[in-house]
């Protein structure tokens, strides 16, 4: 999954609804890590991390590569910037109301 485009932004939400890939994605965001290491540190056993780490690569968060005999999972943006790109969509209709407020009150301070 290359583009943004691409990417189901309802599996990136249903995938960033969990705390458990939440906690993932924070351990994983600064360099490629190992299920082991990654289960390690958010607590997890490795059968359980696995399977997240699966839900947020299907749903475009997460890559892996092969190291050897270790999979190394990382941060995909790709995911993140579907669900900001959905998101920005609703920021200009919200703007123009609260420049709106922001102008009426304005105009009932000095009339």
């Amino acid at each position: 999954m290359a583009a943004a485009e691409a990417i189901d932004v309802d599996a990136v939400l249903r995938a960033l609804a969990d705390a458990n890939r939440r906690a993932i994605l924070r351990v994983i965001r600064t360099e490629p890590q190992p299920v082991g290491e990654v289960a390690q540190e958010v607590g997890l056993s490795q059968q359980t991390t696995s399977h997240h780490l699966r839900t947020l690569e299907r749903a475009g968060l997460a890559t892996v590569t092969a190291d050897r005999t270790r999979h190394l999972y990382a941060l995909n943006t790709n995911g993140l910037a579907a669900v900001r790109s959905y998101l920005d969509e609703f920021w200009p209709g919200k703007l123009t109301a609260l420049k709106a407020v922001v102008e009426q009150r304005e105009a009932g301070q000095h009339g």
